[in-house]
């Protein structure tokens, strides 16, 4: 009976164990696993730890080669915390400064309202499911970078001036080393404010790459212009320099700034009341704005082109110097205005044609000024002007001759008229005997009525066209319907 009963207890032992096996072996083909596309291992071996928020939630099962020299790593998460969703990220980390094999995989849930993106298995939203034995692309994952890595980047002479460099941050906080820490305080929301910033600058590559574009424009455009910013540079420097100078009026301006930020704030408390009333003004300039982009648009490039003029104006206008701009040309003239005007209104001669009214008129100082003197040289001279103008034709006339061509012509051929004038000095009897009387005899010179051969003395009170002859209407010689001082039969003798 007890060896029944032994025999019995045995097998249910065995039963028990071979169930146990199998639950065991049932739960590892159960557990749940997820392989992540890595661009290198960083070092992780299987066994390292995968954790969630710094808690182990699973372990690196497997590390293979993948097609294209990645590392395939193959990680357990536990049930808690399967399926992981798309959306999760997968990132190598050091647990420690230093030690053998100290990397883990540390796991970044997705937050709610992650952007769409695609993502393997057809799933195109954060949260969907990752299947079990499913895959993590590289866009899903973050290998480290070891310091090593970035030091082996770096030749010789960067490596001893980096280490130049850490000396010297070691000697600036030196003595400084609470500040410091009070600094680091805020280093971490820093970093992961910047983390933020340069994540969305990498969402949107095109518009990156359109920034780094128009950067690399921006940068030759400014070499382009380098004299003008050396001198901008210079120009702020002496802005700069002047403003040092006025420290006290500064710290003046500083101390009254707060009385006039008070009455300002009545001011722009009455400016919102005003900026209603300018509403209508705004609506009615809308239609007119856009007209006058054309104009604004040819008004750049003539503005552009006015530089250099408003530069040299700048110059013509004022420059250091006496005697050599328009300010000094405008304190000039006063003394012009005097010179010009003189003591006041002109006194001129009553009688222009009266020689005597004329010289008890005149200003022999000048002291009615260059106006009064041009005022009165035209009114007295009026009748000489008046006198001349008849005798225009024979002005012109004189000019022609000047032109080679003088007279007309006919059938003929060319002719003129030639009317030839001698003072008493030209003849002489010793070169002339017997046909010039002697001007210089005993009896005197010639009475106007005398005439020896030709020759008539005293004809000085010419009319305008004497020396044509009359055509028959009495044209010639002008008189002006006798107006004018001249003598009518002074003309040339013959037919």
């Amino acid at each position: 009976m007890s060896t029944a009963v032994g025999r019995i207890a045995a097998l249910v032992a065995l039963v028990v164990a071979a169930v146990a096996l199998i639950l065991i072996f049932s739960g590892n083909g159960d557990e749940y696993e997820v392989t992540a596309e890595f661009e290198n291992a960083s070092q992780l071996v299987t066994g390292n730890e995968v954790v969630i928020a710094g808690e182990p939630v699973g372990t690196i099962k497997e590390i293979e080669l993948g097609d294209d020299g990645d590392a395939l790593v193959t990680f357990t998460v536990e049930e808690a915390y399967a399926p992981l969703q798309r959306g999760t990220t997968a990132t190598i980390r050091s647990f420690s400064l230093s030690g053998i094999a100290n990397r883990q995989v540390q796991l970044t849930l997705p937050a709610e309202g992650d952007s769409k993106q695609s993502y393997p298995g057809g799933a195109t939203a954060a949260g969907d499911d990752i299947e079990d034995g499913g895959m993590m692309t590289q866009a899903e994952t973050v290998s480290e970078v070891d310091l090593d890595e970035i030091f082996n980047t770096l030749d010789d002479r960067t490596v001893r001036n980096l280490k130049k460099v850490i000396k010297g941050l070691e000697l600036s906080y030196d003595g400084v080393g609470e500040q410091a820490n009070k600094g680091f305080r805020y280093l971490n929301p820093f970093l992961s404010t910047s983390r933020r910033v340069f994540g969305e600058i990498n969402s949107d590559e095109r518009a990156l790459e359109a920034l780094i574009v128009d950067g690399s424009k921006l940068s030759g455009a400014l070499a382009e212009r380098a004299p003008d910013l050396e001198q901008l540079v210079g120009n702020l420097n002496r802005f700069q320099g002047a403003l040092a100078n006025q420290k006290q009026s500064l710290s003046e301006a500083v101390a009254e700034f707060p009385d006039f930020m008070r009455q300002a704030n009545t001011t722009f408390v009455n400016l919102r009341a005003a900026l209603d009333d300018v509403d209508p003004l705004v609506d009615a300039s809308k239609p007119v704005a856009t007209r006058l982009q054309p104009f604004f648009r040819e008004f750049r490039a003539a503005a552009a082109d006015a530089v250099p003029t408003v530069r040299d104006l700048d110059q013509l206008v004022l420059r250091p110097g006496p005697a050599n701009d328009l300010v000094d040309l405008n304190h000039l003239q006063p003394a012009v205005t005097e010179a010009a005007l003189g003591s006041g209104s002109p006194e001129c001669a009553e009688n222009p044609n009266d020689p005597g009214d004329l010289e008890a008129a005149a200003d022999d100082d000048f002291t009615q000024g260059a106006f009064g003197e041009q005022i009165c040289a035209l009114k007295d001279g009026r009748p000489s002007i008046a006198f001349l103008r008849a005798y225009t034709p024979e002005l012109v006339g004189w000019f022609d001759d000047f032109s080679g061509h003088s007279g007309t012509e006919d059938a003929n051929g060319g002719i003129g008229r030639i009317s030839l004038s001698l003072n008493t000095f030209s003849p002489s009897t010793p070169d002339l005997p017997g046909f010039l009387p002697d001007l210089f005899s005993d009896a005197g010179p010639l009475s106007p009525s005398d005439s020896f051969g030709g020759l008539t003395t005293d004809l000085d009170q010419k009319c305008p066209g004497a020396n044509e002859r009359n055509p028959g209407d009495d044209s010639t010689p002008f008189t002006e319907n006798g107006e004018l001082d001249c003598d009518p039969t002074d003309v040339p003798p013959g037919p």
